[in-house]
């Protein structure tokens, strides 16, 4: 078990899941981007019920038909990285809550071995 000396960052980026960007979903481009950027690693979750700065509540719940629910993008790499990558947010016209949290990585399994 090793913990990585490097100042590493987790951006976590909230949108809607009718978000869109060319024709695709904004949360799948974003991950895309991370990907063809090299970053370490990212994922999407979507919640089930959220509401954010317009306070309009989007749930799953059975009697809503509510099709935007919220999506939540994490991405964790270095400060230096993170701070690369965040001008294709605002290319991609992300709006809304984005956090930037200092994290440790801990790296489980022998030295060296991939995650």
């Amino acid at each position: 078990m090793t913990t990585r000396p490097d100042p590493v960052e987790r951006l976590t980026v909230y949108v809607g899941e009718s978000d869109r960007h060319a024709h695709q979903a904004l949360y799948a481009e974003i991950i895309h981007r991370a990907h063809a950027a090299g970053l370490a690693g990212a994922s999407a979750w979507k919640g089930f019920e959220g509401y954010g700065a317009t306070a309009r509540l989007h749930t799953a719940r059975l009697l809503s038909l509510n099709e935007d629910l919220p999506v939540m993008v994490q991405i964790v790499d270095t400060t230096e990285r993170i701070d690369a990558f965040l001008p294709q947010l605002v290319e991609l016209g992300v709006e809304g809550l984005v956090l930037r949290e200092p994290v440790t990585v801990v790296e489980l399994g022998p030295p060296g071995t991939p995650a």
